[in-house]
């Protein structure tokens, strides 16, 4: 890795200490008295920041749901229907694709037998055709001696 195969001796250099400088604690000012009528003015709210920066705003209450609305919690018993449900409907998807898939690959079977069948034929016929016309005639040939002995063979037996 090195050109004079030498031991790489690491360069030592000073450490340097870096301190955090403190901010200085806020000093928070007090709130500003603001005067309300009671019920017709909303309640304001002051916050004092880090920096001493004051934010003054409406006050956001929470909503408090009613406790005769509590909504029911869901039964274990519905939850396992719903999912029986959803996975029911899983299977006949994958049924109605597996028989579609059977379908097609027997349609695909089916004309590959037949296109051997046609192939298988037509070899058959060009083997009847080439053996017929490298004979000289057109029809078949028949040996006329073997056919006289065998006639005369079935006279003598009558």
């Amino acid at each position: 890795m090195y050109p004079d195969h030498a031991p790489h001796v690491p360069v030592q250099r000073p450490v340097e200490v870096h301190q955090p400088t403190p901010y200085p604690p806020a000093v928070p000012a007090p709130a500003p008295v603001v005067p309300v009528q009671p019920g017709s003015v909303p309640a304001v709210a002051s916050i004092v920041l880090p920096d001493g920066r004051i934010v003054t705003g409406y006050a956001i209450e929470p909503a408090r749901s009613e406790p005769g609305t509590a909504k029911p919690a869901v039964s274990r018993a519905a939850v396992n229907v719903a999912l029986g449900g959803v996975g029911f409907l899983a299977v006949c998807g994958g049924l109605i694709l597996l028989t579609s898939f059977i379908a097609a690959l027997t349609a695909f079977i089916t004309q590959l037998i037949i296109l051997a069948a046609v192939i298988f034929g037509g070899w058959i016929a060009v083997q009847i055709f080439s053996a017929s016309s490298h004979q000289g005639g057109a029809g078949t040939t028949v040996n006329i001696r073997k056919a006289v002995i065998k006639r005369s063979n079935f006279r003598g037996c009558g």
